[in-house]
């Protein structure tokens, strides 16, 4: 068989997470959907935008992905 660019695809699959939040966050996370609204005039949902979010937040650690890298090495 041909060699591919792309290798087979991962597992996409979405995993449902039930997380408990306290008020204060809750609140700064309905504030960030209205701002987000006003933005770009869309409306989504908070619980939409949170992977966008974490994902965002882990990306920019830099200390994070050092360290994923070298616990994923280690699993191998």
């Amino acid at each position: 068989m041909a060699d591919l660019r792309i290798g087979k695809l991962p597992d996409r699959t979405p995993v449902k997470l039930t997380i408990s939040v306290l008020p204060e966050l809750n609140d700064a996370l309905s504030d960030y959907a209205a701002i987000y609204a006003e933005t770009y005039g869309q409306t989504d949902p908070v619980t939409e935008l949170i992977p966008a979010m974490l994902t965002a937040f882990l990306d920019s650690d830099r200390t994070f992905k050092r360290n994923r890298v070298k616990l994923i090495n280690g699993m191998k």
